[in-house]
């Protein structure tokens, strides 16, 4: 895996920052841009497509390609695609990217242009409903009323994930919070406050997919891809979901454990999709680490599993899906350093639940 450093203005494009990420990834592979010969990444008009990418860095052939529209929710089937090429060998060597400038040039929900071309945004832009705070935060307090998740709860998943970031020299925010510091930070839409948002970030992230076989020529110890799962129905904006606290990673979930061969009790290290900090308290619930509406209390507990040990999207940076999976990688070869989790043999990491789009997308994987 490669990034580029995370920032608040990069200074360079999207096209830069996807190069420089994929360079460096090769790099740690052992590999260069004359073994790839598939390329995919998933973009909402925000970032550089693979026929650019390609050409740019001088990358021979493609034989696969993949460049799906769709933001946190496809992150992972993206992987779980690339996966699948090279399973069906149409593939020898694909990189999956995510680039974007996500706070010096597009803002999610930020205002000044258009909205998402998506049907469902006609019937929420007229009202001032498009941000992700806003929609997310409706959410979250429909958890709080059903099962009185409370604010200390969803802090607590702000100050553990920072705890973990002061760990990792490559995030954004490494100063240590307290659930006082959680509680005295602003409103953005109740009742999410600052410190329940994820960071809006420029940078990129970058994977590198070949076979097992092949991996285990290479430099480092091989994590495979046990379980990859994605699912859709209805959207939450324009279905008719009759629990808005149980997301499609609830449905997706069992097929995925039952893919890997495992369940939840066996997974040591989870990178969790935390757009917002209550993303974390529902996939807690919805991939079987404790029953409905007991999310909040695990993670205010201390007990719950390992989770988002980069920091996350709250304190590390926000890559769009990708940098869970790298986090995961990592934990998985034993190179996460201050950050490590003993005996971390096989990892959970998740897309965006299914809140926003009509989908979400999850991986397990395995090390060697």
């Amino acid at each position: 895996m490669g990034y580029t450093p995370f920032s608040k203005n990069s200074g360079v494009s999207t096209l830069t920052l996807a190069a420089d990420a994929i360079l460096a990834a090769l790099a740690d592979a052992g590999l260069t841009v004359a073994d790839v010969d598939g390329i995919a990444t998933h973009r909402v008009g925000d970032s550089t497509p693979p026929w650019v990418v390609a050409p740019a860095l001088g990358i021979p052939e493609v034989t696969w390609y993949l460049d799906q529209f769709g933001g946190g929710s496809v992150s992972h089937s993206v992987v779980g695609q690339a996966a699948m090429a090279v399973a069906a060998g149409v593939a020898e060597t694909v990189v999956v990217y995510r680039a974007i400038n996500a706070r010096s040039e597009f803002r999610m929900g930020g205002t000044g242009r258009g909205a998402a071309p998506i049907f469902d945004s006609q019937y929420q832009a007229p009202y001032g409903y498009f941000a992700p705070p806003q929609q997310f935060a409706m959410y979250a307090r429909a958890h709080m009323n059903a099962y009185g998740t409370t604010h200390e709860q969803l802090g607590s998943v702000a100050v553990a994930q920072r705890a973990h970031a002061v760990k990792n020299p490559r995030a954004l925010k490494r100063d240590p919070i307290t659930l006082d510091d959680y509680l005295a930070s602003r409103w953005i839409a109740e009742p999410f406050r600052l410190l329940d948002c994820c960071l809006e970030t420029d940078g990129a992230c970058a994977i590198v997919i070949t076979s097992a076989e092949r991996a285990r020529d290479l430099p480092h110890r091989p994590v495979l891809v046990s379980g990859a799962a994605w699912a859709g129905g209805d959207s939450f904006f324009s279905g008719v979901p009759t629990d808005f606290t149980v997301t499609e990673a609830a449905r997706l979930a069992p097929r995925l454990y039952s893919m890997a061969g495992v369940g939840p009790s066996d997974i040591d290290v989870a990178e969790i999709y935390d757009c917002f900090t209550y993303s974390v308290i529902v996939q807690l619930e919805d991939y079987g680490f404790c029953a409905k509406g007991e999310g909040g209390a695990l993670a205010a507990s201390g007990e719950a599993l390992p989770f988002n040990t980069h920091g996350g999207f709250l304190s590390e940076g926000y890559v769009h899906g990708v940098n869970h999976v790298a986090e995961a990688v990592a934990q998985l070869r034993g190179t996460a350093g201050d950050r490590q989790v003993d005996g971390a043999d096989v990892a959970l990491s998740t897309a965006q639940p299914g809140y926003v789009l009509a989908g979400t997308s999850a991986l397990i994987l395995r090390g060697e």
